[in-house]
């Protein structure tokens, strides 16, 4: 078990029948089944569950638990740690997930008091949460203390069907396209773009800075982003817009982030690369396209749906004090 996921997390009884304990990497494909089932929008494998269990940074106190029931079998997760890249101090994450034919059964309670133990042992002053937009999860959240935030999207694509628009037979001047393998030999031009986009995007949590080695162990190495398929817009030679391509390595393909820098905002390069990046996970053979939005990001909710996507799911910010 690696230190990244043992941290000191024992085995404990929160609730009749559910044991609460930390994430072995042998759970990896268990826990992958389990997101699947509660957030089927997101791409999740056993490898990149294993992956980022294993490769979190070890400032942010990150740990993963399992639930088990009284059979062994594995019917809840959570991963917790500290957000780094807040620009506020004290601020930490909790992701929650019960399978459905579980909740109910006190799964998600037991899993929520030992992530909230885990951070406040990190030194966290505040949990972040999401919760589904589905008529139960608000009310349990709130019922443990959390407060209300943001609400965000999730749109999906039937890629496979889809009447996508063709690219322009012509680039504005000035204007190239490539794919982010193509910075294999150089990601710095990419790491700076992300920086200036992701500080930009709304949210409850504002991120700063993310040191170059932690983007690249984060936003390069992970298994499921596909870098062929992620398309980078150039103009006269510099990054200005990006699409990251998420995949599962069969049909599923999410965007992990799309951005624009500042100074090229308004031309329709962010269209011109999720297009471009869309075309060829097609032809790569993925057939469901999903991505994300908060809710108030107008600009890229016009995007995608002009693109063709359509309303799939949405879900709620919560945060509680600790």
């Amino acid at each position: 078990m690696s230190g990244a996921t043992g941290g000191g997390v024992a085995c404990r009884i929160m609730t009749p029948g559910i044991t609460v304990e930390a994430f072995d990497p042998r759970d990896a494909s268990a826990v992958a089944e389990v997101r699947r089932a509660t957030v089927p929008y997101l791409v999740c494998t056993a490898e990149s569950v294993a992956w980022e269990a294993e490769s979190a940074p070890a400032e942010g106190r990150t740990r993963w638990l399992v639930a088990r029931d009284a059979d062994g079998r594995i019917v809840g997760c959570a991963d917790t740690g500290l957000l780094i890249s807040s620009t506020e101090p004290g601020q930490g994450c909790l992701h929650i997930a019960v399978r459905p034919e579980a909740r109910g059964r006190g799964v998600g309670r037991a899993l929520v008091a030992e992530a909230e133990r885990c951070l406040t042992e990190a030194g966290a002053e505040r949990a972040w949460t999401w919760a589904a937009d589905d008529g139960r999860s608000p009310g349990f959240a709130e019922r443990l203390g959390y407060a209300r935030g943001r609400r965000a999207c999730f749109l999906g694509l039937d890629l496979a069907r889809a009447e996508l628009p063709p690219l322009p037979e012509r680039l504005q001047p000035g204007v190239e396209l490539r794919t982010a393998a193509d910075f294999a030999g150089d990601r710095r031009p990419l790491y700076e773009a992300d920086l200036e986009c992701t500080a930009d995007e709304p949210g409850d949590v504002r991120h700063g800075f993310v040191p170059y080695d932690d983007w690249l162990r984060l936003n390069w190495e992970r298994p499921d982003i596909d870098h062929t398929l992620g398309s980078v817009v150039l103009v006269d030679g510099e990054v200005a817009s990006y699409t990251v391509a998420q995949t599962d390595g069969a049909e599923r393909y999410w965007s992990g982030m799309t951005g624009t820098l500042r100074a090229h905002r308004g031309r329709g390069l962010a269209r011109l690369a999720k297009l471009d990046s869309l075309r060829r996970s097609r032809e790569a053979g993925r057939t469901r396209a999903f991505t994300g939005n908060d809710s108030s990001n107008a600009p890229m909710l016009a995007l995608n749906r002009a693109l063709g996507y359509e309303q799939a799911g949405a879900e709620w910010r919560y945060s509680k004090p600790l």
